[in-house]
């Protein structure tokens, strides 16, 4: 079986908000964006998820006006914003560090973009109250931005971001100076206040549990390119590369080749186990190619797996193998298991724990057998 790649859910003219068509941009002859083309329609929350270096915050930068494209097209509304200068886009950035003025007032930095644009003094008011209120911040408008905690400093951003009431908002890393616990509460906040202005969003993100939490869709780039761009779950259940299943994730990638087909179901040989996949087919034999595995796809046990065990008769004896089990991992949440293949191969799987006590019944260095269903197998050429 051959995974297509994951294209933007289908959308009319009337939805488009954002067209990037052909995209390029060099630094000193190296490509640091790479041919990228998406479309992004009004009122979705688009992530660009990569790791540092993939290229996503000088897009971000492109689509702001702060770099210039070597190549390619950017279309706002229907108008290119080729030459036009970031000043007169409709599009505003909230940065990661939130760059607000420390000698203004938390009123004055949400005022700041609305006294350049010589808006009239009543509209200022009434426009800097309502975002404040949004924001939950009213009662503290006359502070300065260190007298606010960082979840305060990064709202009091948003909210000089949307002051504007921009067609297009670009977050840089909005969690990015948070700890784990408030960036958590944070992006159900940020996600709801964005929700309800209705503005359209592209935020840039390396957390991959913040794409897949905020994001309508995502876009994981490595090296300048948007390998595979869907809704969250598509992204994650499947992904239409090796570097995406890795990336997003954890995943077992078993190499192997195709050595029989039917219309209905694959088999695929690895060192580690014989692999039977039954769903939608292409390939041929011989071919060579990679089993995904999510680990809480993975089954543990002692024994070897029984046939009514299995999802269907015909996988008994298949997506099968040993090991030794090296460690336990408990997270609270979920338990981690480490095994060892007698390929050599570490296999992970995970299991959450639903109630206050368990007992596996597995320990540390047994000899045990992993499985999984051939349905929860995804099958990559790439």
């Amino acid at each position: 079986m051959t995974v297509q790649p994951v294209l933007p859910a289908a959308s009319n003219a009337s939805q488009a908000l954002l067209q990037i068509s052909n995209l390029v941009k060099e630094f000193d002859g190296a490509r640091a964006v790479d041919q990228i083309s998406v479309t992004i329609n009004k009122g979705e929350i688009f992530a660009l998820l990569g790791s540092s270096g993939c290229g996503k915050t000088t897009l971000l930068r492109m689509l702001a006006g702060f770099e210039t494209p070597t190549s390619g097209t950017i279309m706002l509304a229907g108008q290119d914003m080729g030459n036009v200068p970031p000043y007169r886009r409709s599009i505003n950035m909230m940065f990661q560090s939130y760059a607000l003025f420390p000698h203004l007032s938390v009123w004055d930095n949400v005022a700041f973009g609305l006294r350049r644009d010589k808006m009239p003094k009543a509209e200022i008011a009434a426009r800097v109250e309502k975002m404040l209120a949004l924001v939950q911040l009213t009662a503290f408008g006359k502070r300065k931005p260190h007298q606010l905690s960082g979840g305060q400093q990064q709202r009091v951003a948003l909210a000089r971001s949307l002051s504007k009431r921009p067609q297009l908002l670009l977050l840089d890393e909005p969690m990015g100076a948070l700890d784990k616990k408030l960036r958590e509460r944070t992006q159900i906040e940020l996600l709801n206040i964005i929700e309800q202005v209705g503005v359209t969003c592209v935020m840039v993100t390396h957390d991959q549990d913040e794409a897949m939490s905020m994001a309508t869709r995502i876009g994981v780039m490595s090296e300048g390119r948007i390998l595979q761009v869907g809704l969250p779950a598509e992204i994650y259940e499947t992904p239409n590369c090796r570097f995406v299943a890795d990336f997003i994730g954890s995943v077992n990638l078993f190499s192997g080749r195709i050595v029989s087909g039917a219309p209905d179901h694959v088999v695929i040989e690895s060192t580690e186990a014989m692999h039977y996949v039954n769903h939608g087919i292409t390939g041929s034999k011989g071919m060579e190619v990679h089993v995904a595995v999510r680990p809480e796809k993975v089954s543990l046990q002692l024994e070897e797996p029984r046939p009514e065990q299995r999802a269907s008769r015909a996988e008994h004896g298949y997506n099968c193998t040993r090991g030794v089990l090296r460690a336990i991992a408990y997270f609270g949440n979920e338990t981690r298991y480490h095994v060892m293949l007698d390929s050599g191969l570490e296999l992970t799987a995970s299991r959450t724990n639903t109630a206050r006590h368990t007992d596996s019944h597995l320990c540390r260095d047994q000899r045990v057998f992993a499985w999984w269903d051939g349905a929860d197998i995804v099958v990559l050429t790439q």
